[in-house]
């Protein structure tokens, strides 16, 4: 294995305050494989990467978990990434990316683990439609290569039913509230098609009857912007905004960013829903002017910060 885990993602931690003073459109990525196809993980939902360690097996884990491995005295699930995506992968994976999402920790093995790459977002274009179960969320094309980023957030609710849950479960509300939802006209950016059919859903039965998705920040960013031409009040046709973080095209940072710049859009709340909000994202959304900022999975919160935004002016 190539020394990543110590000189790269401490040179990586380093300059991570440069990304967050300048706010450009940029990413880092860690590349790995598995078997002769190359894919990405965000930098900042990588806590190591470690050399394959031994596994204790869990009875009735799902089918994608090896085990259990230890790390620094904490047990984490490990998930065979070629068994979860369905690819051909080496006989003998080399490496295992530590990771923490939605604030869960846990392991992924693969082949082998090469190198880190700084991209911008535009660089990236969001996956093709290849069918509902797709894990790919974006294509980053290179040089030499195609590298292809992967939906972790999917793989690991699959896995985690608490997660799931999470995802789909909210406060039931008086028939007077419901109303006053109705009438509300909510933008969600997202990549993850899983998470934004789950998030347009759960806000649907919650009673925000108005609510229009899109995969990029990007799209979303050009379709507010063409709200400015209808007619009357941009509050007549846009109450608030939920933008994941991580997006191919334009990043939710950029886009808040953008909508903040705006004469007309720069009132609007934002709402970052993401699995990358903590302490050092959490100071950069401020710094760009979210509204509020809120970690997946939590619908639930999500839903009952939206009422507090748009019915009590917090």
């Amino acid at each position: 294995m190539q020394k990543i885990e110590a000189d790269v993602l401490d040179s990586n931690a380093n300059q991570k305050g440069i990304l967050l003073e300048s706010g450009t459109n940029e990413f880092e990525i860690v590349e790995f494989n598995i078997g002769d196809v190359y894919y990405g993980i965000n930098v900042a939902k990588v806590r190591e990467v470690i050399t394959r360690v031994p596994v204790t097996a869990m009875p009735s884990a799902h089918s994608y978990v090896d085990g259990l491995f230890t790390l620094r005295g904490r047990a984490m699930p490990l998930v065979n990434l070629a068994r979860a995506i369905n690819a051909q992968g080496s006989d003998d994976p080399k490496n295992i990316i530590v990771t923490e999402i939605n604030n869960y920790n846990i392991g992924f093995l693969v082949d082998s683990v090469s190198r880190i790459h700084r991209i911008s977002w535009k660089n990236m274009e969001p996956s093709p439609e290849v069918g509902n179960n797709s894990v790919i969320v974006g294509v980053i094309k290179m040089t030499d290569k195609i590298v292809l980023l992967l939906d972790f957030e999917k793989i690991i609710a699959e896995i985690n039913s608490e997660i799931n849950q999470k995802l789909s479960t909210f406060d039931k509300a008086d028939s007077s509230l419901q109303s006053l939802r109705k009438t509300k006209h909510i933008v969600i950016a997202e990549d993850s098609k899983m998470l934004r059919d789950l998030l347009v859903d759960t806000l649907h039965q919650s009673g925000y009857e108005f609510v229009r998705d899109f995969n990029t920040g990007k799209a979303a960013y050009e379709y507010l912007t063409s709200l400015k031409n209808a007619t009357g009040s941009i509050e007549d046709h846009l109450t608030l905004i939920i933008s994941d973080i991580e997006m191919p095209q334009m990043d939710g940072h950029r886009m808040l960013k953008l909508v903040r710049e705006d004469d007309v859009l720069n009132k609007t709340p934002v709402i970052l829903f993401s699995s990358l909000i903590n302490e050092e994202m959490r100071l950069k959304g401020d710094r760009l002017g979210a509204t509020a900022q809120i970690s997946k999975p939590e619908i639930g919160q999500l839903i009952n910060l939206m009422d507090d935004i748009i019915f009590t002016n917090k």
